[in-house]
Order: C-alpha cells, then structure tokens, then sequence
C-alpha cells in the first residue's frame, strides 16, 4: 500500500495539483480537505495529474468528483492527465469520462489551454 502524497503548484493557466500513490477510503478526506485551501478563478484551467496514482476506490472518484464541483462554482475548467488505465476503465463505466476532459499527460494539459489564448 502506497501512502498518499499530493502536491500543488501554480501554473500560468491555474493550479496543477499531482496526485500520488493511492486515493482511496482511508485518505480521500486528506484530498477533500486540500481541495477547500485552493482559489480558482473564473477561466482558470484546474489540472488534476494522476499519472503516478497507483489505485483509486469509489471514494477517490467521490473526490475527483468534489474537485470537478469546485471548478464548476468557479467558472473554471478542470481535466485530468495520464489516468491509469485501471481508473479510466472506472471513469469510462461510470460515464465521468463524459464529465472530464481527459489528457495524455500534465504538459499537454496545460499547454493546451496555452494555445486557445
């Protein structure tokens, strides 16, 4: 079991928040809690990378989902980048990959937002 670590920093575009180990029943509230300290603004582009997550249960998706709530009330977008296969399954059966914008890895993210401005 990979305890969970996630980091925070700011791009030009909005925050950029990496999410590693596992998200899962036991820590997903540290991920919740995180998530009410962070400022979005309106346009702000919330990228969330799970490229090193190695496991996600129903409580991480919750909290996945908590963070697509905050971007909403701020006007802002959010999209994950490098989704394991084994939760893009999940996001796919659930249909949240409908929900989020779902990219290869963090700097195609935050450089796609970089060109459309």
């Amino acid at each position: 079991m990979s305890p969970l670590k996630v980091t925070t920093r700011d791009a030009e575009t909005g925050p950029v928040l990496e999410i590693v180990g596992e998200l899962d029943y036991a820590n997903a509230g540290e991920l919740r809690d995180l998530l009410a300290t962070i400022t979005l603004q309106p346009g702000q582009r919330f990228v969330v990378d799970l490229s090193r997550m190695e496991f996600c249960d129903s409580s991480g998706i919750t909290a996945l989902i908590a963070a697509h709530s905050l971007a909403q009330e701020a006007q802002a977008d959010i999209v994950l980048a490098g989704v394991p296969a084994n939760t893009l399954r999940i996001l796919r059966i659930v249909g949240l990959d409908q929900i989020f914008t779902l990219y290869p890895d963090r700097d195609s993210a935050v450089r796609s937002l970089d060109e459309r401005r």
